[in-house]
């Protein structure tokens, strides 16, 4: 080979082995991701960055928040387009729920809270009193549902006397329709009526009014929720739930709700650590009543009130990573905040 033609050949070996050095893939590390559906009530939006930010920081995960409404967000996690729901209320889905309960298509890491009460409330006051407000008790003797037969004069609404009010959740929803036949089913209908209050913020807005007060007020309500966390409520007793009762004329406490955290099974299966997370987080309905009226009374975002969460309540979230190191990684995080 002449001079000058080894001399170019050895520059193209020169570009070659330079042009290999930059077409070598680099191996670098990047966190995989999960997506958690927000659907619209508060409590949900909260557990999602609760678990988003411990698996974040130390099961290398990258979540994103998908908001969709009820049925949409459970049949994307079929598909597989979500992989996460932190609030599963499966007799709000109960033929979703019977379609998919028991198949691989998706994995049940079990139930979120221990119960989920609903019902009639009143303000601890009512029946208690309050000294640090010079409150007496309104009605000691108030327990139940029938004892309203004699205290019905305590709710009863001074611009419209002759019956007590109860603040029943919006027309529309099914919970409306069921508290209004539960009126007559408990022999109340005469001395007690459904009001209206128009929407859920309505509802809750006249419950804290009337607390702010000190006055009496009887109303729907559920947990967890905002109000319920800034405010003592006591929830009046039912008969217990008895599924021909109810069919009849729904004279009877609700049925159980129960609430899971559901996974999609194929990311279940690929991701057997961070399903071990799930299966082994659990809450309460007192913690997150708490964490609700965190986030309402200081006015910010669920990515706070999952903050506050997990500083409020290291004993519970240590549990769930079950793993020194991770929860070191976590704990230094959680420091930097």
């Amino acid at each position: 080979m002449k001079s000058g033609n080894f001399m170019k050949f050895k520059k193209m070996l020169i570009v070659v082995s330079l042009l290999g050095l930059i077409l070598i893939p680099v191996s670098t590390s990047h966190a995989s991701s999960i997506t958690m559906v927000d659907f619209s009530w508060e409590s949900v939006q909260v557990q999602n960055r609760i678990a988003g930010f411990i698996l974040e920081n130390a099961y290398d995960m990258e979540p994103e928040y998908l908001f969709a409404e009820s049925m949409p967000g459970l049949l994307g996690l079929e598909r597989g387009d979500i992989d996460v729901i932190m609030e599963c209320w499966i007799e709000n889905f109960h033929d979703w729920w019977t379609k998919v309960g028991n198949t691989d298509i998706i994995h049940n890491s079990g139930k979120v809270f221990e119960d989920a009460p609903q019902g009639w409330y009143v303000p601890d006051y009512v029946i208690k009193g309050d000294k640090s407000r010079g409150i007496k008790p309104f009605a000691p003797d108030l327990k139940s549902v029938f004892d309203l037969k004699k205290y019905w004069k305590l709710f009863e609404e001074k611009n419209e006397p002759g019956k007590g009010r109860l603040y029943n959740g919006p027309s529309g929803w099914v919970a409306h329709t069921i508290n209004k036949e539960k009126i007559k089913a408990y022999g109340l209908d005469e001395v007690m009526e459904s009001f209206n209050p128009g929407s859920q913020a309505s509802l809750a807005a006249a419950i804290s009014a009337a607390y702010e007060k000190g006055e009496p007020i009887l109303a729907y309500g559920w947990e967890p929720t905002t109000i319920m966390g800034m405010y003592d409520m006591i929830l009046l007793e039912e008969p217990p739930y008895d599924e021909e009762v109810w069919e009849e004329n729904y004279g009877c406490g609700t049925k159980e709700l129960i609430c899971y955290v559901v996974l999609n099974g194929e990311f279940s299966r690929e991701y057997s650590e961070v399903t071990g997370f799930f299966d082994r987080y659990m809450t309460t309905i007192a913690q997150m009543n708490k964490s609700l009226a965190y986030m309402k009374t200081n006015d910010v975002g669920p990515e706070e009130a999952a903050i506050w969460y997990l500083n409020e309540y290291p004993e519970v979230w240590k549990d769930w990573v079950a793993d020194e190191s991770r929860i070191l990684e976590i704990e230094s995080v959680l420091e930097a905040k």
